[in-house]
Parts: structure tokens; sequence; C-alpha cells
């Protein structure tokens, strides 16, 4: 969801002329997350999903996308398998960005090369999205965080 907000126009200490844009306080951000890593990776692909639930219960717009090996977290069984060092468990994680309805996209290549169902994407109510999607999403959140 894509929030109009004005923004405000603070002189920065030291000159006049400077100046900084800053945004409300009800502002909440909006954030892609690009998942790359999977259970080769877990740590790495388990934190991506954490940081996304926790972007989503503070209240940020937010995105999940899943590529490369990422693809694979899309999969039931490594859903409920993996765990990273020190970041809880992948279903946790899951669970909270579907529950949220959470955008979630999936590399329809990596997907296919890694056995990757259109059931498996649709259970997360997700769908299959090219790299022009990637681009596109990109371009709309203000941050992008890969994994």
């Amino acid at each position: 969801m894509n929030v109009a907000v004005e923004p405000v126009l603070v002189p920065m200490l030291g000159s006049a002329r400077q100046v900084e844009t800053i945004w409300r306080d009800d502002h909440m951000g909006s954030l892609l997350v690009h998942v790359t890593h999977g259970p080769e990776a877990p740590t790495r692909a388990a934190l991506g999903c954490t940081v996304a639930a926790a972007a989503v219960e503070a209240g940020h717009d937010v995105t999940l996308f899943l590529a490369g090996d990422g693809a694979y977290l899309a999969k039931p069984e490594v859903i409920e398998s993996m765990a990273g060092l020190g970041t809880g468990k992948l279903v946790d994680s899951m669970r909270a960005l579907v529950a949220a309805e959470t955008p979630i996209f999936v590399s329809g290549m990596s997907s296919k090369a890694r056995g990757v169902s259109e059931a498996d994407v649709q259970a997360l109510g997700g769908s299959f999205a090219m790299p022009a999607k990637l681009v596109e999403l990109t371009f709309e959140h203000e941050r992008v965080l890969v994994y």
C-alpha cells in the first residue's frame, strides 16, 4: 500500500540554507525483503523471514520475494523443518506473514528449477513472478533488504 505523506522541511543545525526532509510520525515505511538463500544457508534464509515478520508486526508495509534457493522456502516441508541459528523457526515467521496477508512473490524460474509447485506458492497466498516484477517492487518500496 502506498501512502501519500507530505514531507516536512526542517532546517538542519549549522546552516539556514541546508534542509532535511523528515516524515510525519504516523508514516510507516515500505520494505521489500528479497530472500535468495534457502536450506543451504538456513540462518540467512530464516533471518530474512524473521525480519519481514518483525516489520509487519511493527506496522510497516512489507513484501517478500523469494528467488534462487530462497524459492525452496515456499515448500511446506522446508517451512516446517527449517530453523536458523538464533533466528527461530521458519514456520513461525511464515505463519505470521501469511496471517498478515503479506504479499509474497516467488520467482517462477527459480521455482521450476527447484520443484516448487503452484500449490506450494498458493498455500502461502503468494504468486509466481518474473524478474521484471522484482525490479518493479524494488522501485515501489522505500527500502530493500536482501538475505
